[in-house]
């Protein structure tokens, strides 16, 4: 018989393999029966939290439901969470992982716009729940030289992302929403792929379809590439054409650096 008591931090990890992994028969020794089986009870917590988990992921990938229907999307969810339980309990979080797990799926296979779909989805509600911090001001740069201007690194805003898809995804996302047969009929999966700008906007959230040149461009700003690099990746585009909307649509957050470079071009003037 093991007479070891169990830890506080042993209990709740063995209370978390029962809930979300379905092992450790021995939390159920450390439920009192009153009048209902322990594992009975567990049982009870576990079909909770699994709800609990379903529902979340519902709510963040609302066309995928549709496009998979709804037992079908139930079931793939509740596969999902016995193999990635939630890490953090910041259920905003959870669903990272979601569309590469149905893109692995061989009930899937034949139409694989659906992990494209549910890509865009994660985004989306990325951009949802992203902090609401201040844009960049277009009138901060006016004062830099050349130089400066080519040096600076822009910091991308937390409610807008860049998403590349095999298929047309954003179609299929606004079409399924809508509930537009019409539209949906109408997609060529073959237009694919699409390099997407996700944006939260004061309606909700936008996507802006981006050429390839764009998109070099877009993926070379967002991961911190002085300016004049990002410029340089894609000659053939018009970048500071591309640069100019997204400085209007506020795709870039004021930060520290750019703050530093006025005030030192300040500095030096006359």
């Amino acid at each position: 018989m093991n007479m070891h008591t169990p830890s506080l931090a042993d209990l709740q990890q063995a209370m978390r393999r029962n809930l979300l992994e379905g092992a450790d028969e021995n939390a159920a020794d450390t439920v009192l029966a009153d009048g209902l089986d322990p594992q009975a009870r567990l049982n009870i917590y576990r079909n909770t939290a699994e709800g609990v988990l379903v529902n979340a992921l519902r709510l963040a990938f609302p066309a995928v439901q549709r496009l998979v229907g709804a037992d079908f999307f139930e079931g793939a969810v509740r596969l999902f969470v016995r193999a990635e339980p939630p890490r953090s309990a910041w259920l905003d979080e959870y669903g990272a992982q979601f569309p590469a797990f149905l893109g692995k799926m061989p009930q899937l296979s034949s139409v694989p716009y659906v992990a494209d779909v549910a890509q865009l989805e994660w985004q989306v509600n990325g951009v949802l729940h992203a902090p609401d911090v201040p844009p960049l001001d277009p009138a901060c740069l006016e004062r830099l030289d050349e130089n400066a201007l080519g040096t600076l690194r822009l910091s991308p805003h937390p409610a807008t992302r860049l998403l590349r898809c095999d298929a047309p995804a954003d179609a299929i996302w606004r079409a399924v929403l809508q509930q537009d047969d019409a539209a949906l009929r109408a997609i060529e999966l073959a237009d694919g792929p699409v390099h997407l700008l996700v944006q939260r906007v004061t309606e909700g959230v936008d996507t802006l379809r981006l050429s390839t040149g764009e998109w070099r461009v877009s993926k070379a700003l967002f991961a911190g590439e002085p300016l004049g690099a990002a410029l340089a990746s894609a000659p053939e585009a018009d970048g500071f054409s591309l640069i100019g909307a997204y400085l209007a649509r506020g795709c870039f957050a004021q930060t520290s650096q750019i703050a530093g470079c006025i005030r030192i071009d300040q500095g030096f003037s006359t």
